[in-house]
């Protein structure tokens, strides 16, 4: 896929929403849909200190004053009102537009009405793994992992097609308001990370805020925005921040050969060079042709064995 640079966003950025009742009480769940949480009080102080933040953060380069935003809202009534809160920090000019995406909305846990079986639904997950574990009528992170894949898609199409009315002269930064679970799938998907990368990482905070942004050669990384022991709290492994540091400077397309995590599972005995491959191959034929032919001797002397008993 072909991207103009002129229209990639300079950072792509999570925002959790902030506190709510069912984060303060998760017999919330018991009387609300899950869906129309709404924040607490708290909640929506987290949302406006948030949005300052992204003002802050965004708006810190001199060199590119005319910076927009465009965002991405989960339909639940917590990030909705989310951002609300985080608008208050910016002009209407700033503002590209905002879309409620439902690929984004949390994960859903079934019917939770009963609180005793809410926590021994989330016991059993704990036992079995967060990735693959279903709750009862609901999902599990790797079905999420499927709709945040397709919304991976239909954004770089958004971009591509230029549905977003960038203009080329501005600085685009994409908020995506969510949750938490479903920002660690989004990492997870664009980082290429694996399940068991994914099982170590850590929920992020109410109105927390993870910043992907392009480095020098355009791939996105966190470890521009983000300290080395902000990414360690988060989870990430010592490979994983390496990768993050790497991606800094790495050129689009490049393919990090220090970060092949899958390797050491599936391939550990690799030889040097083509020529052992070869050997081996030629030694292991030679091997199995071996045995055939001693296989084939020891058929031809009970043959031979078998025809004096019968006579």
């Amino acid at each position: 896929m072909i991207h103009d640079n002129k229209l990639l966003p300079k950072r792509i950025i999570l925002v959790r929403h902030g506190e709510s009742e069912g984060n303060l009480d998760t017999a919330a769940y018991t009387r609300t849909p899950d869906n129309k949480i709404p924040l607490t009080e708290c909640g929506r102080v987290q949302a406006r200190e948030a949005g300052a933040r992204l003002h802050a953060l965004i708006s810190s380069n001199a060199s590119s004053p005319e910076w927009r935003l465009f965002f991405y809202v989960s339909p639940y009534e917590r990030t909705r009102s989310t951002l609300r809160e985080i608008g208050r920090s910016f002009s209407r000019r700033r503002v590209i537009g905002v879309r409620e995406e439902c690929r984004i909305r949390e994960q859903d846990f079934g019917n939770f009405q009963v609180q005793e079986r809410m926590r021994a639904t989330k016991m059993a997950r704990e036992r079995f793994g967060r990735f693959f574990y279903r709750f009862p009528e609901g999902e599990s992170a790797a079905d999420v992992f499927d709709r945040v894949s397709s919304f991976l898609e239909s954004l770089w199409r958004d971009i591509d097609m230029n549905r977003l009315h960038i203009d080329p002269t501005h600085e685009l930064n994409l908020v995506i308001v969510s949750h938490g679970l479903t920002s660690r799938v989004f990492l997870m998907k664009w980082f290429k990370w694996t399940v068991e990368q994914f099982e170590g990482l850590n929920n992020p905070g109410n109105s927390e805020i993870r910043v992907m942004e392009s480095g020098y050669g355009g791939e996105y990384s966190l470890a521009i925005h983000h300290s080395e022991e902000e990414l360690q709290a988060w989870g990430l492994s010592p490979e994983m921040i390496a990768d993050q540091k790497w991606r800094v400077h790495a050129h689009k397309g490049e393919w990090n050969e220090h970060s092949l995590w899958n390797f050491g599972q599936f391939f550990d005995h690799f030889t040097d060079s083509d020529k052992e491959c070869e050997d081996e191959a030629v030694e292991e034929e030679e091997e199995e042709e071996e045995e055939g032919a001693n296989l084939q001797t020891d058929s031809d002397e009970n043959g031979k064995e078998c025809n004096g008993q019968c006579c």
